[in-house]
């Protein structure tokens, strides 16, 4: 059974584009590969064997690129009364407020505050209302949070 990748229409367009890139190096790799193989003996040439991984790795990303994107389904905008997939939630803990975007495992990137719903975070937020209070485990302990706003 072929697995489904939940991502929205931004992350199907950010994959689209870096698969575009991959794609577009592929002669610049193989220039490399032919230059170093123009060196000699290719058991000690290291700038083959580094030609070759690099091939490797951007091959093995395309594959990955186009698995997600043949096997993606679309998050539609989230709920606007509880939290779900493709919400927009601020929360609120003291003074600080963060904003975060509930995405799936695919395109979660905390520094730009993509949560996975399948993260601690995005596990306890799920399903959650306006005023509803969340506790959140984190290394440094328990951190309570208040739902703010959900968009």
């Amino acid at each position: 059974m072929k697995k489904l990748y939940q991502i929205t229409e931004e992350g199907r367009a950010e994959l689209e584009a870096e698969l575009v890139e991959l794609k577009s190096r592929r002669g610049a790799i193989a220039d490399k590969i032919a230059e170093a193989r123009d060196f000699g003996d290719l058991s000690e040439n290291a700038e083959y064997d580094s030609a070759r991984e690099e091939q490797g790795l951007v091959e093995s990303r395309i594959a990955e690129i186009e698995d997600i994107l043949l096997n993606a389904e679309l998050i539609k905008g989230g709920s606007k009364t509880k939290v779900a997939l493709g919400s927009k939630v601020e929360l609120k803990t003291g003074k600080k407020t963060v904003v975060y975007n509930i995405v799936g495992p695919v395109e979660a990137d905390p520094l730009e505050g993509k949560i996975s719903n399948e993260s601690p975070i995005g596990l306890a937020l799920m399903g959650k209302k306006v005023g509803d209070q969340v506790s959140i485990k984190t290394p440094k302990g328990d951190i309570k949070y208040e739902i703010v706003k959900i968009g």
